[in-house]
């Protein structure tokens, strides 16, 4: 609940503010989409215009289907149009990620005096210091937080919105899997109660058949130390941010296994490591020590000037010394 007991600093500065920016983190979600639209209601009802930054060339299919849906009722820009537009007066509200590496567009920062941070992951020594900061590691996602502060100030809602913001939860709990807990259904059965459409959820989580026969591949590729499981990509295939996640929360069905680590080349040929957890082990300080981070459900992490099999070998060990 620390959204709704930072409410009313948070109004102050929406209050103040000419023009209300919101930027997610880079290789957008539905639950950093979900939760810039739901600042975008709460500011505003609040009577203020808004901007959501979205530099993202590429997106994922869920995210795009939105945006395709809603393009008319938000304005969405990419960072390097509003650059020359940002002024003293303006406040950046920040969704979804605690870091500055990740934003979408991380050289616009620097230009706000007024920045607001919500989020639901573990903060760390990259965590964003300025302005105010408000981490609910309770929450099981960004949604959920914006749910219970579009609720508490009786802001009414579309059935679309609910839906989206339903399916940035349904997201983060992988199903209602992790990281859910009685608040998380209570938010969930409001927008319910809003006409959030369960479905319609799913169709935005809807996943291609190819790449998921592709990651299927990968899943064959199995270590494990332990209750912790490891799976690597080919060196010859680059992969989204998304299709490793989505390769850690399947392995998490598996019986016994309580961790889960995968890694692979991604777009960029950096190599990524995504991890999942049901909560015994904290992955989120485990990647930390690949320049990464998370929380102790979920956790990322991207290395440069590295090859797969370096950084399988280097994660190995460094779990091998789990105690």
């Amino acid at each position: 609940m620390e959204l709704l007991e930072n409410k009313k600093e948070l109004n102050d500065l929406i209050d103040k503010s000419t023009h209300i920016y919101i930027m997610g983190h880079k290789y957008l979600d539905l639950d950093a989409l979900g939760g810039s639209i739901g600042v975008y209601e709460y500011v505003k009802a609040k009577g203020k215009n808004a901007t959501i930054i979205i530099n993202d060339k590429r997106l994922e299919k869920g995210v795009k289907k939105v945006l395709d849906e809603l393009k008319t009722d938000y304005n969405i820009e990419k960072g390097n149009k509003v650059r020359n537009r940002i002024t003293s007066n303006n406040l950046l509200i920040i969704v979804d990620t605690n870091k500055e590496y990740l934003l979408q567009d991380s050289t616009l920062l620097q230009l706000f005096d007024r920045v607001v941070v919500i989020d639901h992951h573990d903060p760390n020594n990259q965590t964003i210091s300025k302005g105010l900061v408000i981490i609910d590691r309770s929450s099981s996602s960004t949604c959920e937080m914006l749910t219970d502060l579009l609720d508490r100030e009786h802001i009414e809602i579309s059935s679309k919105v609910a839906t989206i913001l339903l399916s940035g939860i349904v997201l983060d709990t992988n199903n209602y899997v992790i990281k859910t807990n009685v608040n998380t259904y209570r938010t969930s059965y409001l927008l319910a109660m809003q006409g959030a459409d369960p479905l319609y959820v799913q169709y935005l989580l809807k996943q291609d058949i190819k790449k998921y026969v592709e990651r299927q591949k990968v899943i064959t590729n199995i270590k494990q130390i332990r209750n912790i499981a490891i799976s690597c990509g080919k060196s010859s295939i680059k992969y989204r941010r998304e299709d490793l996640a989505k390769i850690s929360d399947t392995l998490l069905q598996f019986d016994k296994i309580e961790a889960s680590f995968v890694i692979g080349k991604l777009e960029d040929n950096s190599i990524g490591i995504s991890a999942r957890s049901l909560g015994k082990i904290d992955v989120g300080k485990i990647l930390e020590k690949f320049n990464g981070g998370g929380d102790e459900n979920e956790a990322g992490a991207r290395i440069e000037k590295s090859n797969i099999k370096k950084v399988e070998e280097e994660l190995m060990k460094e779990l091998k010394s789990l105690n």
